[in-house]
């Protein structure tokens, strides 16, 4: 299709337990500034997500800081501290079960940040461990942080990863990691449906890899990497991991759930969204305009096939 695409999301949204122990996460260790807060109920959320208002009690907009207030967030999160919230998504989950699974942070000198963060008290699955794929290396350690979330450090050795970072040595979200079924089928939608263009493909197997993200004996993974080839951040990671059969959490990642819930895309104009949901008769909710913490503007929601939440604002 000729219309134009997604490319760089602009938020992941991640439900928390307590916002100030999120954000001194983030800040403390990672250097990740507040672009924006917000105190109290949030009606244009609520009805975005299905809740009651009074659900959602305060929220922040975290990301890399930037010398401009102006330019454009991608690879934030926005974090939302919901009243009695439900169990977070990743609760009691095996590294293979069907989620959105990871948040990644990219960072430089990775035996430097891993021997700070471990002096810090901080623990990992495994030592950081260096995989080779095509032109580009990648170091990567796997840790846990707030609400479930599995966090994976990655410093990617090699043209196309270029980004800004924080004064501690981190960038904002790169790939947010979902967990799939069926690469092919997921493929289908990302890339052929939304547009979105393939960044890297991998399919890795071994020991190494059985280690750091805890896989049994024999299994094995395929990934695909969708978003803007000029953009580090906001990129969508798709897994398939094989000889193994995961369970579909995919339901439980909704509001007022802790952990990753959904991805947020900022867009001019959301009709060629609209037009390319429509041709492929995949089904979508449309809220009207919803004024956020983000911006105002119409929103589409759909989900991917394996489950993902997908929300598409276009900007006032």
């Amino acid at each position: 299709m000729s219309r134009s695409g997604l490319g760089a999301f602009s938020h992941v949204t991640v439900g928390v337990a307590s916002l100030d122990q999120a954000l001194g996460f983030w800040a403390d260790n990672f250097g990740l500034g507040v672009r924006d807060r917000r105190e109290g109920p949030d009606a244009g959320l609520a009805a975005l997500w299905g809740i009651e208002p009074e659900r959602i009690s305060r929220q922040a907009i975290v990301a890399t800081p930037t010398s401009s207030a102006r330019r454009a967030v991608v690879g934030a999160m926005h974090l939302v501290e919901f009243t009695d919230p439900l169990p977070a998504v990743r609760l009691g989950a095996r590294p293979f079960d069907l989620l959105p699974k990871n948040l990644d942070l990219y960072t430089t000198d990775m035996p430097a940040r891993y021997a700070e963060l471990e002096a810090a008290g901080h623990w990992f699955r495994t030592r950081w461990a260096e995989m080779a794929a095509g032109q580009h290396r990648f170091r990567e350690v796997q840790m846990p942080a707030h609400d479930g979330i599995n966090l994976v450090l990655i410093e990617a050795i090699g043209p196309g990863y270029e980004t800004a970072m924080s004064p501690r040595g981190y960038a904002g979200v790169g790939p947010l990691v979902t967990i799939v079924p069926d690469i092919g089928v997921e493929t289908l939608f990302w890339r052929d449906v939304l547009g979105m263009r393939t960044t890297l493909e991998l399919e890795l197997n071994g020991p190494v890899i059985e280690r750091t993200v805890g896989l049994p004996a024999g299994a094995a993974l395929r990934l695909r990497v969708f978003g803007d080839p000029a953009e580090a951040l906001g990129r969508i990671e798709i897994i398939e991991y094989q000889q193994v059969h995961g369970e579909n959490r995919y339901p439980q990642a909704r509001p007022p759930a802790t952990g990753i819930l959904h991805a947020n895309w900022q867009v001019a104009d959301i009709e060629p969204i609209r037009a390319r949901l429509r041709d492929a008769k995949l089904p979508f909710a449309e809220h009207g305009t919803v004024g956020a913490l983000y911006g105002s503007g119409p929103v589409l929601s759909f989900f991917s096939p394996a489950g993902f939440r997908v929300e598409v604002q276009g900007r006032n």
